[in-house]
């Protein structure tokens, strides 16, 4: 019987929706059909005036027609027709926060859910991503960096064609075939609707009279019907009338239209209702509104009680005025994994940050958001060694728009660039462990390379940074990079005495020695560092680590006792500090090692923990690893059909590793040892459709399905013994695909 790969079926990130979608039936019918006959649609108009709802409301309602056309596929059988548009899912990649220019392929990347651990441009990874995918890419808030933007998508398009864009701005993007949909504010009737909406979700009791609706139709007159001023206004709705929201509205309307000379009515108007709302503020409610302004996205409340409080504004009442910005809808709730966080719509935050300029504090403001970030790192970075490390982890996602205003403003600092440096560096744990090695590196060179080339005195910084650029580019791929900062690091820290440092630089040279297949030198290098650390009594995730990179090259040598001692060690180690993430890669050399001795059930225990901690922390060297070591056990178990989905499921992955790795004989050995046995039993043409059913897997499928084999019943034997995975580098390399 014909192998038939699975279909795809469509997936994305779009956020559930937090409160009802009110109206724009009309303009949601409409936006839909220009996306019907064009592959760029930009939704414009005043800030606030509710561009990104429109927008989501028109993604989620692809989504849902991509959704219900799989379904339908699927019932109808192989034969059915198959609805193309959108089956490779619907992406939202918020950009409102990215101030710098060389992230936004960074962000985009992210929004898609890529890692790439390789030397390749950013936008390059991006255009081969996109290059047969058929998919619909929402872009928010795009006005601070409109013609990087502008440049980006109009090469996506050009090098996508299955690729539709979906954006909400102020102004178009001018890319040529781009259809803008200029948005008005909601007609009367929906604003009113609105209104009502959000003050009954705020006071279910609320029941308004024919005086209040009265009242309610002339305050969305006033208003113009946006949105965002509708929001405001209902804030104010939880403790004054309708008639009082009104009468205090009338009394500051003609006072709070000014602003930039020629400016469009409805931006003035947005102003005066963001200025009423300022107005009805208590003096400290204006004063925090201001300092929170310096935030990049959410913050929680710690970060909020450090940068804003002061002698004018007492710690412990920040929480309360919070409360009130947040009863006023200044402030957004959110629940993320990193907890409660607060957000500031980015119309209420520049408003702020007027304001913050005018009060003479911005600069001051600005400096204690930083320090609080670098407090924050360096707090994070010691407790990754622990049980929080999986809550450090969502932490610094959640703060990594902070985190990078931070570094830019030590870049604007010549003299406190060493801060940057130490910033940078101390994010290792992220760079590294989370799949962002692509944005380490972006920090790590422009700290170490500043524009005007100015130097620290501070070397203890700049050590720490070469070392960590050391390891990230050995991660990479790239061994001229990794080599130069290591060894800049080792004699730095000989004429320093550093010796924590010149741990850390035999430590990354031994790691380099490693993925680059120099197995003795990487058992002499490692062995070395190992013995500095114990020496400098240093011990943390980096330190085992380092032991499981010995057991790794001493495994690959034939010395199994001696890996399974070290990596066993470490495991204990683990296990006792609640550590994870080092602790995974020593199951994958236990692994290794039991599937030697032909224990294949205990290999198979061993990685299907690896695996799931791969893949919580994002570590993509450390899941396609495992998961190919998995292939290769699942073979020896007996199922070839199986592990020839696992290995087709885990080749794509290797573009985004890095060509060290990929090109390593020791670590490709899986692999190919895999597709031979696999492929002697079924063949060439069914092995390659089942690892072509493989490839159509997304990650997380992939992984519920390496997960769910650990607690199937193994099909009876008919390979007979499999050895463990040891061949030549040669015939590794030969064999590349």
């Amino acid at each position: 019987m014909r192998h038939r790969p699975l279909r795809r079926t469509a997936r994305g990130n779009l956020p559930s929706e937090l409160s009802g979608f009110i109206g724009r039936g009309a303009e949601l019918a409409e936006l839909g059909g220009l996306l019907e006959v064009s592959r760029l649609v930009t939704v414009t108009g005043v800030g606030g005036v509710g561009k990104s709802r429109l927008v989501l409301a028109a993604a989620r309602s692809a989504a849902e027609d991509a959704r219900e056309a799989s379904e339908a596929q699927g019932a109808q059988g192989a034969h059915a027709p198959v609805e193309e548009r959108y089956c490779d899912g619907v992406w939202l990649a918020e950009l409102a926060c990215v101030r710098d220019p060389a992230l936004l392929e960074l962000t985009l990347s992210e929004a898609l859910g890529l890692t790439d651990h390789t030397t390749r441009p950013p936008r390059t990874v991006l255009a081969e991503h996109l290059a047969d995918k058929r998919l619909l890419l929402v872009l928010d808030g795009f006005e601070q960096l409109v013609d990087e933007t502008a440049s980006l998508v109009r090469e996506l398009l050009l090098r996508s064609p299955g690729l539709r864009v979906l954006a909400a701005g102020r102004r178009p993007l001018e890319v040529a075939g781009e259809r803008t949909f200029p948005l008005a504010p909601p007609v009367p009737e929906e604003a009113l609707a609105l209104l009502e909406a959000r003050v009954s979700a705020a006071d279910p009791a609320f029941a308004a009279s024919a005086a209040d609706r009265a009242a309610l139709v002339e305050v969305c007159a006033r208003l113009d019907g946006i949105p965002l001023a509708l929001e405001l206004a209902a804030g104010r709705l939880r403790t004054l009338s309708p008639a009082q929201v009104l009468s205090r509205l009338e009394d500051r309307f003609g006072l709070l239209t000014g602003g930039a000379r020629g400016g469009l009515p409805r931006h003035r108007t947005l102003r005066t209702a963001i200025g009423w709302s300022h107005e009805l503020c208590t003096p400290a409610e204006r004063l925090l509104w201001a300092r929170l302004s310096v935030f990049a996205g959410q913050f929680d409340l710690d970060a909020a009680e450090y940068v804003c409080a002061g002698p004018d504004m007492p710690v412990e009442g920040v929480l309360d005025l919070v409360g009130e910005l947040l009863a006023q809808s200044l402030l957004v709730r959110e629940e993320t994994a990193a907890g409660v966080r607060f957000r500031m719509l980015e119309t209420v935050r520049l408003y702020g940050a007027g304001w913050l300029e005018s009060l003479g504090d911005a600069v001051r403001l600005r400096r204690r958001h930083r320090d609080w970030y670098m407090g924050l790192a360096t707090w994070c970075e010691l407790d990754w060694f622990s049980p929080r490390q999986h809550e450090v982890a969502a932490l610094v996602e959640a703060e990594l728009p902070n985190l990078r205003l931070a570094l830019e403003c030590w870049l604007d600092e010549p003299d406190e660039l060493h801060l940057g440096q130490y910033l940078a560096g101390t994010l290792w744990f992220y760079w590294a462990g989370c799949g962002r090695l692509t944005e380490g590196r972006h920090w790590l060179d422009r700290t170490l390379d500043p524009p005007g080339g100015q130097e620290t005195q501070y070397e203890g910084s700049r050590l720490k940074a070469l070392w960590v650029l050391g390891y990230v580019a050995a991660l990479q791929g790239d061994a001229t990079a990794s080599m130069c900062a290591l060894y800049e690091c080792r004699d730095g820290a000989a004429r320093s005495g550093n010796r924590v440092a010149a741990a850390y630089a035999v430590h990354r040279l031994g790691c380099l020695a490693l993925v680059s297949d120099d197995m003795a030198r990487a058992r002499e290098l490692l062995g070395e560092a190992l013995e500095q650390y114990r020496a400098a009594g240093e011990l943390n995730s980096n330190v085992l680590m380092c032991q499981v990179e010995l057991g790794m090259a001493l495994a690959f040598l034939g010395d199994l006792p001696g890996a399974l001692a070290l990596c066993g060690e470490v495991r204990e180690i683990c296990d006792e500090r609640g550590e994870r993430w080092t602790k995974a890669y020593a199951l994958y050399v236990l692994a290794y090692a039991a599937l030697e001795a032909g224990g294949t059930q205990e290999a198979r225990r061993l990685l299907t923990e690896c695996v799931e901690i791969n893949h919580a922390f994002n570590d993509l060297v450390g899941l396609v690893l495992a998961l190919e070591l998995l292939a290769l056990v699942t073979v020896a178990e007996g199922d070839p059909a199986e592990a020839a989905v696992l290995q087709g499921a885990a080749e794509p992955m290797w573009g985004g590793v890095g060509l060290q790795l990929f090109g390593s004989g020791y670590f490709n050995a899986p692999r190919l040892m895999c597709r031979e046995r696999a492929g002697e039993v079924l063949g060439a043409e069914r092995y390659a459709a089942y690892a072509a059913e493989g490839r159509e897997l997304c990650r997380e499928s992939l992984v519920v399905r390496a997960l769910r084999g650990a607690a199937r019943v193994p099909r009876p034997a008919g390979l007979g013994g499999v050895p463990g995975p040891r061949v030549s580098r040669s015939t590794a390399r030969a064999d590349q695909p």
